[in-house]
């Protein structure tokens, strides 16, 4: 499937078929989804998933490198992660 997930900034091959894998299949539907849900949903196929993939999916949403998100943003995302890793 042929999609414009990885046209955007931060979103490669890989991180695209996963995002297709778990219904995300444009990056319209990533931008009203948010970072934090995709996410979730990636966490399904990708218990792995990792902080470097959270922020490149908020980088990506921003239109921004995700090392150029801002340090807040990083700790916001960090602790959403720490948050669901204890559920």
């Amino acid at each position: 499937m042929t999609t414009d997930l990885s046209k955007q900034i931060n979103i490669g091959k890989d991180t695209e078929t996963k995002l297709i894998e778990v219904g995300i299949n444009s990056f319209e539907e990533l931008k009203s989804m948010g970072s934090k849900q995709a996410f979730i949903r990636l966490q399904t196929i990708d218990p792995g998933a990792c902080l470097s993939l959270l922020c490149g999916l908020e980088g990506a949403i921003e239109g921004v490198k995700w090392n150029k998100l801002s340090a807040e943003k990083k700790q916001e995302l960090q602790q959403f992660i720490e948050m669901i890793k204890k559920r």
